[in-house]
């Protein structure tokens, strides 16, 4: 696994993996899912600084660990995007979910 996990001040930062394809995504929601329950995070934040490729499966985790910080009154941003990667969040709207930088 090439994705990593960082928990400061109420805030869960999330290195993605360089291919987030069905297998990553899976493994990926489940940790996260584990992490924003048992540690109270108030904003999630998505580094794409070394993903290079993102499916539907990538699309389906964001979405979900939006609705789980939300939910609570958090809020989720999405940094380092590389072209591809933004076109993929504009054309599924997840620019409109979550604060991209």
């Amino acid at each position: 696994m090439d994705y990593r996990f960082e928990k400061e001040y109420g805030c869960l930062f999330l290195k993605m993996p360089e291919e987030l394809d069905h297998h990553q995504a899976e493994i990926l929601k489940e940790e996260a899912d584990t992490l924003i329950l048992e540690y109270p995070v108030r904003s999630l934040v998505f580094d794409f600084s070394d993903t290079k490729f993102m499916d539907s499966s990538g699309i389906g985790v964001i979405i979900g660990r939006c609705k789980n910080v939300r939910f609570s009154g958090g809020y989720v941003k999405a940094v380092h995007l590389n072209e591809q990667i933004q076109r993929i969040i504009k054309l599924s709207g997840l620019g409109k979910i979550m604060e991209v930088e």
